[in-house]
């Protein structure tokens, strides 16, 4: 036997940070505890959650060195800038990002600034005076809260192969969604818009080449009874493991 193969290898729990400004009146933020029990019972992905509220993601290096970032819903942040500063870091350095709902919603507008020079790219939740020409997240025509409808996933997207399907049934609570002037400028500059509803309003975006930026706007983390993670979930906590294997001896389980 090589004797390589005898040295102790040293492990460690992939670290996802959870931003998000923790509430119990937010349903999605009472589910995370279930969803990382089930992900370690039925997966045997074991993560170490660490919640960092939106205000103190506007810190240096808030997410740096963590494995994982997911923003979570609950929105309007205490920080617009602290959740734009944790997309940025995850997408800039390859950390696995999920964002799901407002995550979602910022994940689009730290794109459009940042990578498409849409300085001006406003949110009307956080900015309802901005100038209607600015708006890429607009009030929807029709309120999602408690919503479930379908979701048309592109064939051959990352959204495709984690979901495993071509059309699946979600579940929203939002009011707010992508303004459609903008879609032009954000697909031009490399973020593909892989998810969509029956009329076509975009549901799912992602970033080629990225080792895993998914965000959605329907909530993952509402499905079922949170005893059975979602496939979207899954696929994040397994990329964070991914992730740490890749920057310390850690094992990952096998689908």
């Amino acid at each position: 036997m090589n004797a390589q193969n005898n040295r102790p290898q040293t492990s460690r729990t992939p670290r996802i940070a959870l931003v998000g400004d923790r509430s119990p009146h937010v349903k999605s933020h009472i589910r995370i505890p279930m969803l990382l029990d089930a992900l370690a019972e039925r997966d045997g992905l074991v993560l170490d959650a660490y919640w960092i509220q939106s205000r103190n993601a506007e810190e240096p290096g808030a997410v740096k060195g963590f494995d994982a970032v997911w923003l979570l819903p609950g929105s309007p942040y205490e920080s617009e800038a602290g959740a734009i500063a944790a997309i940025r870091t995850a997408r800039e350095d390859g950390i696995p990002f999920l964002g799901t709902c407002a995550g979602f919603q910022h994940a689009l507008l730290e794109f459009a600034r940042n990578v498409c020079g849409l300085e001006r790219a406003a949110h009307a939740e956080n900015d309802p005076a901005a100038d209607e020409a600015d708006l890429l997240l607009a009030p929807l025509a029709c309120s999602l809260v408690g919503h479930e409808g379908p979701v048309r996933v592109t064939p051959g997207s990352l959204a495709e192969s984690v979901i495993g399907a071509e059309l699946t049934t979600e579940r929203y609570h939002c009011n707010y969604g992508p303004d459609s002037r903008h879609l032009d400028t954000l697909t031009a500059h490399g973020l593909a818009l892989t998810g969509h509803d029956d009329d076509g309003q975009v549901r799912i975006a992602e970033l080629p080449g990225h080792p895993f930026f998914l965000a959605t706007l329907f909530q993952p983390e509402l499905a079922g009874d949170g005893t059975r993670p979602h496939p979207v979930v899954r696929a994040w906590a397994r990329a964070a493991a991914e992730h740490a294997a890749a920057t310390g001896a850690v094992s990952v389980p096998t689908a």
